[in-house]
């Protein structure tokens, strides 16, 4: 199990939930996710989202703050599954900084 980074709050996060993917599925929300399998994961990815953008649009920070910290949580472990890793999308971000977005997404298209 990788260790705490102590500073990066989604890799703490991302390590907690590496630690319960063997979990027991009884005892674990984390556990039961994986079990259910990807789909599953990417069902509550996209619920927490649209629950995201309902308090986005209500204007209730404190709502969107819950909100977001799950839709975090879920697209970790999403992330998880895939083998992916904070640092691999953190890699992304990095190429793709000092590139407007409409050059990014052109580039992407081709």
């Amino acid at each position: 199990m990788p260790g705490k980074t102590k500073g990066d709050p989604l890799k703490d996060l991302y390590a907690t939930i590496l630690a319960r993917k063997g979990a027991d599925p009884e005892t674990s929300h984390t556990a039961r996710l994986f079990n259910r399998g990807t789909a599953k994961i990417a069902q509550k990815v996209g619920e927490e989202a649209v629950e995201a953008v309902i308090e986005a649009m209500r204007g209730d920070r404190d709502k969107l703050a819950s909100e977001s910290a799950d839709l975090l949580y879920h697209l970790l472990v999403l992330w998880a599954d895939a083998g992916l890793t904070p640092d691999d999308i953190y890699a992304v971000l990095a190429a793709r900084q000092g590139i407007s977005g409409i050059e990014e997404k052109k580039n992407r298209k081709g």
